[in-house]
């Protein structure tokens, strides 16, 4: 086996370990019917805004595209 593709296969098999332990951190945090934390997001129209702002008036829905049609 090439020094490259050893390399390769080390680095695979680390992304892989990674992606499981963070995975199983995330899934262990929240459970489906837990309440969300409260937290703050800034929008698309600059302004800040709290789940608990609307917790208990209306429903909402949140929407995260990382850098979607963006140049950054």
């Amino acid at each position: 086996m090439s020094q490259f593709a050893k390399l390769l296969s080390r680095v695979l098999l680390s992304a892989v370990i990674a992606t499981l332990a963070l995975a199983s951190q995330f899934a262990a945090a929240l459970e489906e019917g837990d309440k969300a934390p409260d937290f703050l997001l800034q929008a698309s129209d600059g302004k800040t805004y709290s789940l608990s702002q609307f917790l208990g008036v209306r429903p909402m829905v949140i929407a995260f595209f990382p850098k979607a049609f963006t140049g950054g």
